[in-house]
């Protein structure tokens, strides 16, 4: 009976203990994210002149042909590049997990290579493949074939969101297919299954978790899109976040923009709620869940499931009596290849032209020259930006990797029955469409004075960063054992010199990749940029889109050979740290 006192006061101190370490992420979110889109969703119910509610603004977006008409393209093209992302890279995901470790790493590289690079580099670099005078329609009239209109078009952005995205759904579908254990599928063909029966019936359905992850994020990645319909687009193609761009910046329409931005928000919320019903959004940090076989969603996708494996098991079985297994796994490494060289050649497409001699966008280069790159570092707009742009992901990172290592500790030492909660809370950020906070973002900032100012950059971008090193960290405090902090605690250390002296060397590679993952997050982030940023105080991202708009030159080029080269330094540091990990 003596023992108990002590021991309930003992649990006390270790919660209050591990808990304060959620503060600076819990106060960031709600200062930075739940208050800024808050307010922009409060402003959707507010009549623009008298401060009354209205729901005068989702009338109209309702009512009025051109805002319905962009509020279904904006799903339609989603829920395409979704599909179309699952449905390539599934096959490229399956052809790496069969493969050894070693060979698997340097094929991984060309599938980072594209995730880490900036889609605007990789939207202009679609720009130059699909042009009139571009590399495509080069080769078409080198063999006597008119040219080709594929730019403004639907396939343009189809094709330009795909790459983007697609190497989010591989890299989330690849973990799930390591650990399934394959001598589950040749268990099922020891006991008569045919081949392909097997693979559908077994392997396929344990890859669902994979797959449903990917489809999710590159789903709402899609919602919240507008860098490639906005260069490679018609208007026929603009999407939601278009609009919400102009309601801010040119038509001053808050109201509006926050009913828009609710639309966006209730289909983010729907999708996440089906998807954590099912697999629990924790899955997303690598957590293992089983499939809830309970209510009428989850009986829904698995009749969609069993629907969708028995009609490709048919195809597949077909495909194996008519080819032999050898030309079908030929098939696959060709169709993988191809996936990676359409995903890294577009963007190497830039680099030559970064050294043209030409003012104009020919390619292959009708001459080289030094010249654009002599004038990127000479010109004082664009060397401020870059170095602005350095700077300031220098500071997110560092913030970033603070405080979501606070928030990891706290998540992994400090379980409750709200854990799960938080963790869904410190996901928001990177599951709410960007335009939205950054429109929120904007009309805070414009009331504390931080709009145009590097202080709101990092503030902005730290907010995006912290699911990322969260996640990351969460991931290498999986494999901590906490007992040795027990042990330097029982020889007398104090939790602060526990945390110098043991955790953080212990961690000293997660929180590396952590602080590289957010530093890349905030160097190639535009959206942030483009709504708090003003005309002195532009990052290289911001200003690579100004000029987009006004002029495609070869300076652009020499600005995207830079970000892909930051883009690579951090991948090889980023792989180097997982290869001596």
């Amino acid at each position: 009976m003596s023992i108990a006192p002590p021991a309930r006061k003992s649990r006390r101190f270790t919660i209050t203990r591990n808990h304060w370490l959620l503060i600076p992420a819990m106060a960031l979110l709600a200062v930075f994210f739940i208050v800024p889109v808050g307010r922009l969703l409060a402003l959707s119910f507010q009549d623009d002149a008298s401060g009354l509610l209205t729901l005068h603004h989702f009338t109209r977006m309702l009512t009025q042909d051109v805002y319905t008409r962009v509020l279904l393209t904006t799903l339609r093209i989603s829920i395409l590049t979704a599909l179309l992302s699952i449905l390539f890279g599934y096959p490229l995901a399956y052809w790496l997990a069969k493969m050894p470790a070693r060979r698997r790493a340097i094929y991984l590289l060309l599938v980072m290579l594209p995730f880490w690079t900036s889609y605007l580099v990789k939207t202009f670099a679609w720009v130059i493949v699909l042009g009139r005078n571009g590399v495509i329609n080069q080769l078409l009239m080198g063999i006597g074939i008119p040219r080709l209109s594929m730019l403004q078009s639907e396939f343009a952005v189809l094709l330009g969101m795909v790459q983007g995205l697609l190497p989010i759904a591989v890299l989330s579908m690849l973990p799930v297919m390591l650990a399934i254990d394959r001598r589950l599928v040749q268990a099922a063909e020891t006991m008569g299954a045919h081949p392909a029966r097997a693979f559908w019936l077994v392997y396929f359905k344990l890859s669902v978790p994979g797959i449903a992850a990917g489809g999710l994020m590159t789903f709402l990645t899609a919602l919240g899109f507008f860098i490639v319909p906005a260069l490679m687009g018609s208007p026929q193609e603009t999407l939601l976040a278009q609009l919400i761009i102009v309601q801010v910046q040119q038509v001053l329409d808050w109201g509006f923009a926050g009913a828009l931005s609710v639309f966006l928000l209730i289909a983010t919320v729907v999708t996440c709620l089906a998807y954590d019903r099912v697999f629990g959004l924790s899955s997303l940090s690598g957590e293992e869940r089983q499939i809830t076989q309970h209510g009428y969603l989850s009986r829904c996708g698995t009749i969609l499931l069993s629907w969708t494996a028995r009609i490709a098991q048919h195809i597949d079985e077909a495909a194996h009596r008519i080819l032999p297994s050898a030309i079908t796994s030929r098939l696959l490494g060709c169709h993988s290849l191809f996936v990676l060289f359409v995903l890294a050649a577009p963007t190497l497409v830039v680099i030559p032209i970064a050294f043209t001699s030409s003012r104009s966008l020919d390619f292959p280069p009708k001459g080289y020259s030094l010249q654009w790159m002599e004038q990127y570092f000479t010109t004082g707009v664009w060397w401020e930006a870059t170095i602005r742009s350095f700077g300031v992901a220098f500071a997110t990172a560092l913030a970033a990797t603070i405080i979501g290592g606070m928030a990891a500790l706290a998540l992994t030492r400090g379980k409750t029955r709200f854990s799960g909660i938080l963790f869904n809370a410190f996901l928001a950020p990177m599951i709410v469409p960007r335009i939205v906070l950054a429109t929120g973002l904007m009309y805070l900032f414009g009331q504390i004075g931080l709009i145009g100012t590097n202080l709101g950059l990092v503030i902005g971008h730290t907010v995006i960063a912290l699911p990322f090193a969260i996640i990351t960290l969460l991931a290498m405090l999986k494999g901590y054992d906490v007992r040795l902090d027990h042990a330097a605690a029982t020889l007398g250390a104090s939790p602060l010199r526990t945390l110098r002296r043991i955790t953080i060397p212990l961690l000293k590679e997660g929180l590396i990749a952590a602080f590289l993952f957010a530093f890349i997050t905030s160097f190639d982030e535009l959206t942030i940029a483009l709504f708090v940023t003003g005309g002195t105080t532009a990052t290289l991202p911001k200003l690579m889109w100004d000029e987009m708009f006004l002029q495609l030159s070869p300076m652009i080029a020499s600005a995207s050979v830079v970000v892909l080269l930051v883009a690579v330094v951090l991948l090889t540091l980023s792989e180097k740290l997982r290869a001596d990990r």
